[in-house]
């Protein structure tokens, strides 16, 4: 799928978020609160009915391929329930991408943009040959509307195939392109659980890039599981010390301001 400049159009409403659902995608009610939470509505969808009746997708300005081990991740993460897109609905995601709408995919989500071809590379199995679920410090490299006003954050991750990968030519291709959106890096996550900055010996330290002008991202952190200052692991340290200095105590993390800046492109 080829990227294709989008003319802008503003909603007043509020924004419709179609979540995948089915065959083993776990976090499709994770990923509707997030987008519930920030003004948007979000429905979760199974494939099955996308594939009985297509037209469903003029509803939705926002889709969103949550987490989860789709088909048991036979064949490979993601892999069977990319092809499936890509075999029955190939035709109606273009459409849906011309228009001026946005994508996600996170973790198994993004494994499945990359199988189906909307974004490219592969997502390999970790070096350490290990599931692993961590924290992840990130960097913010490109642009797109997902991650505006984002430097940095701190979100976990988990999985066993989060390598991102691709051949050297093509990598030159992305980078010149600007489309390398996250970087792992070494920052107050790693240092406080004295792990690697690069949980998975992805090329290049990516955790996410973009297709489509930015509009679609994809990484392999869990921002839905980053929602809330209480969901990280360091709260109750970093709580104690705003209550000593007279500080307020945050409700909210920065991976809520992923789904915000969705809602926020269309309103």
């Amino acid at each position: 799928m080829t990227a294709l400049k989008a003319k802008s159009s503003k909603l007043k409403a509020r924004p419709k978020v179609l979540v995948f659902a089915g065959y083993g995608l776990n976090c499709e009610e994770e990923t509707k609160f997030a987008f519930d939470y920030v003004g948007a509505e979000a429905d979760i969808v199974h494939i099955n009915d996308l594939i009985e009746n297509p037209k469903l997708f003029a509803k939705y300005q926002i889709a969103a391929v949550p987490g989860g081990f789709a088909y048991g991740d036979d064949l490979g993460s993601g892999r069977a329930y990319g092809l499936k897109l890509k075999n029955h609905l190939g035709k109606e995601l273009e459409k849906f991408l011309e228009r001026d709408t946005l994508m996600i995919g996170i973790c198994n989500g993004f494994q499945v943009l990359t199988a189906s071809g909307i974004l490219p590379g592969a997502l390999l199995e970790n070096s350490s040959n290990r599931y692993l679920d961590r924290w992840v410090d990130l960097k913010v490299t490109g642009k797109s509307p997902w991650l505006k006003g984002i430097k940095k954050l701190s979100i976990p991750i988990a999985h066993g195939e989060g390598r991102y990968f691709m051949q050297p030519k093509e990598l030159a291709k992305l980078k010149k392109e600007g489309r390398i959106a996250l970087k792992y890096e070494k920052g107050e996550m790693a240092k406080l659980l004295n792990l690697p900055g690069n949980p998975n010996g992805a090329i290049a330290d990516i955790a996410g890039i973009t297709g489509y002008n930015g509009r679609v991202l994809g990484l392999m952190p869990h921002p839905e599981r980053g929602m809330f200052f209480t969901q990280r692991p360091d709260w109750t340290n970093i709580r104690e010390k705003l209550l000593r200095a007279g500080k307020p105590i945050p409700t909210e993390a920065v991976g809520i301001e992923i789904f915000r800046n969705a809602v926020k492109y269309f309103v």
